[in-house]
């Protein structure tokens, strides 16, 4: 059974909330505008999720780079819905290559893992890429943490959000070996059963990811956390592509959501606040960027 107790942070109990209005559904909200207060561990706090400046949309009044639908959209707690995943499924049809879990496989797996948190337990998530930023979960607290066995790399072919089937764009997994630096989140005890609930829309729709427990080393020590790692025998799954591929994908990629190339830099932006500051995801952005400008240029 694993280990779920709670650990604090040294020096006092950092917390991290997440405010939104609960049981609240709308099958194709406006672009969301979430009160996010973090809190900060060490010189460094965690960046907000959707752009607050402006009407919350990057690429609006004080936003970022501006996507095909007049910004970037970032989901929300309320888009994880049952109309929002029939929405999904229904274009998911429609692509015809989108395979997607039945409602009764989607459950199954997430009871199995509420069966393996002793009841009256808190539970945690690790975050590696936008569940770092923008978890559109209720939190109760987040501390940076590493994992060892999996890294993280744009793996998985997205034809919808970010990309379409003409020009598709990459998300990230966690592929086997090395490891990997992010975010692990506390869900306390008496929102496990609702935000899990959400973290399985948001996450198994399509059964791209495979949900695993893992050990989160932190500064305070260890938490057993869920997170979600690739399905090598999933078609979407494309495992390690040319790396001028990659770079291709994600400059040129854009769909309903905004542009790929947004979501790598907010990835980027966090790894710097985890204290990463050099290394392959950065010249990845730094030659996207090249290319993005490239392409706007031509």
């Amino acid at each position: 059974m694993p280990n779920l107790r709670r650990r604090d942070a040294a020096g006092g109990k950092a917390h991290n909330k997440v405010n939104a209005t609960r049981g609240h559904c709308r099958p194709r909200p406006a672009p969301c505008k979430v009160a996010v207060t973090y809190s900060t561990w060490g010189a460094a706090g965690l960046a907000q999720g959707p752009d607050e400046r402006g009407n919350g949309v990057a690429g609006g009044p004080g936003g970022g780079e501006a996507g095909p639908v007049g910004g970037e959209r970032v989901l929300c707690r309320e888009d994880f819905c049952d109309e929002w995943v029939a929405e999904i499924t229904a274009r998911a049809a429609r692509l015809g290559v989108y395979t997607m879990l039945s409602p009764e496989e989607r459950e199954a797996s997430r009871q199995s893992f509420l069966a393996a948190i002793p009841p009256g337990s808190d539970t945690w998530v690790f975050g590696y890429g936008s569940l770092m930023w923008n978890p559109a979960i209720h939190v109760a607290e987040t501390h940076p943490g590493v994992i060892h066995g999996y890294h993280r790399w744009f793996s998985l072919t997205m034809m919808m959000g970010r990309g379409t089937p003409e020009c598709p764009g990459l998300m990230l997994v966690l592929d086997r070996g090395g490891s990997c630096r992010g975010f692990a989140h506390r869900i306390a005890a008496e929102t496990v059963e609702s935000e899990l609930r959400i973290l399985w829309l948001r996450e198994m729709l399509g059964g791209a990811y495979r949900p695993r427990w893992v050990t989160v080393r932190t500064a305070s020590g260890s938490v057993q956390a869920i997170t979600f790692v690739a399905n090598p025998s999933h078609p979407r799954y494309c495992g390690k592509l040319p790396h001028d591929a990659v770079i291709d994908r994600i400059a040129r990629a854009a769909g309903t959501l905004g542009t790929n190339r947004y979501y790598l830099f907010k990835l980027v932006e966090h790894l710097d606040l985890l204290g990463i500051a050099d290394g392959p995801l950065h010249e990845l952005a730094r030659r996207v960027r090249e290319k993005a400008g490239e392409a706007a240029a031509g």
